[in-house]
Order: C-alpha cells, then structure tokens, then sequence
C-alpha cells in the first residue's frame, strides 16, 4: 500500500448552545498499520446525524462522549485496504463506526461486509443501515401502527422520518408528515407517497395539523419537540403510541425553554388518554427481518430515499452545522474518497 496521510477531524472543544467551526479541527497523522485481527480502511462515505450533537456535550448520556482531541465519531462505509483478520480480504466493502477520518482500523465485531448488490453502497448509512433501521424497529416495538389508524411523523423528508412515514403506508395508516419547507413537503407528498405534509414554519401550522388530523393521532413519530410536539399533543388519541426518535429542536438549547411548566398538563394527558410514550435507541431491539423486508420494499418500488451527498472530509462540520439548522434534505452523507462501486 502506498503511504499516504489520515487526514481526521477531531473535537477542538465543546460548544455552547450552536456548534461553530471552532469546535472542530482537521489535523494530519499517519496512516496506521494493521495488527493481527485487525483491517485497515479507506473511508469512502461518512454519515452525518443528529446524535452527534450530543456526543460533542460533557456528561451521561446512553453513549460516552467525544473527548477533546479524539476523532469525531461517525458511522462509515469503506472499502479494506489491508486485512489481518480472518474473513476480510482486501477490496472488500464494509460499513463501521470508522469516524470522520480518511481511514479508519477496525477489529472483530466492529464491521460488516456490504452487499453492493442490494443497493448503492451509500444506503449502508441511511435506509438500508442505522436510520432505516431506527425506523423499522421503532414503528414494530413502540409505534405498532394498525391499518386506519392515523400516524404523523416529523422531518418526514429525513432518513428516519421518511422511512417512517413510507412502512406506515405499507401497513395501511393514514400518514401526515411534517417538514421545514414546501419543497421538503411537496417530496414527501409526490415521492413518499404521504397523504398530507405540512410546514411546520408556517403562522397557523397548529391549525392546519388539526383540520389534517380530523379523527385525532394514534402514532405520532418524535423526530423534533419543539413546537411540532406542541401542537401534536393535544391531538393524540386514547392509547395513543408515541416512539421518542429525537429531539432536534432543543440539541442546541443552553437552559429551559421560557413560559409555563407544562408538566402537570402533559403528565395528566399521558396518564387520562392511556398514552404511551418512549424514547430508545436502534441497538435496543433486534433488527428482526429489517433488511430482508425494506430491502424488498426498495426493489418493489414501494419505499424510496434521497441522499443529501457532500464531498470533502473537511467540509463536514459546516454540513452538522447546517444538519443541526434543518438545512439538509434526505440522508446526509459527505463522500470522502472516489465510491467504487
């Protein structure tokens, strides 16, 4: 293998309130050798979430935090560049947690091989890896939506969201989704295949979320908080089901939001109308059929995606950045090297 250079991009120090593009740093450093039981990879693509604001914060959380200096965590899709571990050859397509660095070592238990023959290898990161994935087991262990039932989702033009929104209607829900602009809406509608999308920046978008949801809501996907949970809440139905995906809105906030404590008024509604609410996280169920049944969905042509691709390891702070602000639109992904696939 030629020798070359790891370009990587590590956290320079924790933001307050909005990250900027201070808090990041692009530093050089060899390109590691593997050991025995490891592979070496060349990263091609790196999936951008909303979670990694929230590993960029000091503190508990369900997963440890970035420490200043380290590398910014990620998942990647890449190809292996040298293998000393049984079962991986060079040449071989993966997708880890590699990080967003050039290239990227992994162990035993940490990659999967990819079959690029399901799919653009890109998907590994968006509708056919961790989001797609959040989306179905979410919608089977907490949403359980029932044929006629209505399901409302926010960022439904997301790489969860739009997963959501799209299985809803393979089950027979009526679905309304929510999203931050009328091109973001008009895709959901004319490609998702939604019955309604509304933008929730819009003056009366409470209003216009109760003439959309006449019967009231019986799933309602959690995506954002804020004001879209606001005006949702006083719309969920006896027995209601609501999935806690998360919470976009306040990633960036410094203290409590202002105005009234709503808690007696929420807590009172869970508990009069039988509601269920849950947060979780992808890795607490098992994926089930996930591949084989959303596979099967995209090649039938019943469950589309769009991919939001940015090019240049450097440029993804400003693509989180802009992530964090609603700025992309589908599954958002910065290709590091040439896809050779």
């Amino acid at each position: 293998m030629t020798k070359t250079v790891n370009h990587r991009i590590v956290l320079a120090s924790r933001p307050k309130g909005r990250p900027t593009p201070e808090n990041f740093r692009l530093e050089e450093a060899p390109v590691p050798e593997p050991a025995e039981g490891e592979i070496l990879c060349r990263t091609i693509y790196l999936s951008l979430d909303p979670y990694m604001r929230g590993r960029m914060n000091e503190g508990p959380s369900y997963a440890r935090p970035v420490e200043i200096g380290e590398v910014m965590e990620g998942g990647t899709v890449g190809q292996v560049l040298r293998s000393r571990l049984e079962g991986f050859a060079e040449g071989d397509l993966v997708v880890g947690r590699g990080g967003w660095q050039s290239f990227a070592m992994f162990r035993k238990g940490d990659v999967e091989k990819i079959d690029s023959s399901l799919a653009p290898i890109s998907t590994a990161l968006g509708v056919l890896g961790m989001p797609g994935r959040t989306a179905y087991v979410g919608l089977r262990e907490i949403g359980k939506p029932k044929a006629g039932e209505t399901l409302v989702v926010a960022a439904a033009s997301g790489p969860v969201g739009s997963v959501v929104g799209q299985i809803a209607r393979i089950r027979g829900c009526r679905v309304v989704g929510i999203a931050g602009s009328g091109a973001k809406c008009d895709f959901v509608v004319n490609e998702l295949g939604f019955d309604l999308c509304l933008d929730h920046h819009a003056a009366d978008f409470p209003d216009q979320l109760r003439a959309a949801c006449p019967d009231g809501v019986d799933v309602y996907w959690e995506n954002v908080g804020g004001r879209v949970l606001e005006a949702v809440f006083p719309l969920l139905n006896n027995f209601a089901r609501v999935p806690v995906c998360g919470l976009i809105a306040w990633y960036n906030a410094t203290e409590l939001p202002p105005g009234p404590d709503r808690t007696p008024l929420i807590l009172r509604q869970i508990l009069t109308r039988r509601l269920i609410l849950r947060g979780f996280i992808v890795r607490d169920f098992a994926p089930g059929d996930f591949l084989t049944d959303v596979g099967g969905w995209i090649r039938d042509g019943r469950l589309r995606y769009r991919e939001d691709i940015r090019d240049g390891l450097e440029n993804a702070p400003a693509a989180l950045i802009g992530l964090l602000e609603g700025e992309n639109f589908g599954k958002l992904l910065v290709r590091v090297a040439p896809d050779p696939s």
